[in-house]
C-alpha cells in the first residue's frame, strides 16, 4: 500500500511514521520519507495502520 502522508516535515516525523505503522501488527515500513511511505500489510489491517499514522499526528491518504 502507497500512502501520502501530509504534516511530515523532517527526520524525525519519519521516524514517527515508521514507529506508527510498525505498532500494527504485521505491518511493516518500506521507504517512508517526508510525505510518503510504502507499507506492506494485509488488506484487512490497511485501516489500522491508516489510524495509528492519524494518532500519531498525521493525515495519511492511500494512494492507488
Amino acid at each position: 500500500m502507497k500512502l501520502a502522508i501530509e504534516g511530515m516535515h523532517c527526520d524525525a516525523c519519519v521516524r514517527r511514521v515508521q514507529n506508527a505503522i510498525t505498532s500494527v501488527e504485521g505491518a511493516k515500513a518500506g521507504k517512508v520519507e517526508v510525505g510518503s511511505a510504502m507499507v506492506s500489510v494485509d488488506a484487512s489491517h490497511e485501516e489500522l495502520v491508516l489510524e495509528a499514522v492519524r494518532k500519531a499526528g498525521y493525515q495519511p491518504r492511500k494512494v492507488e
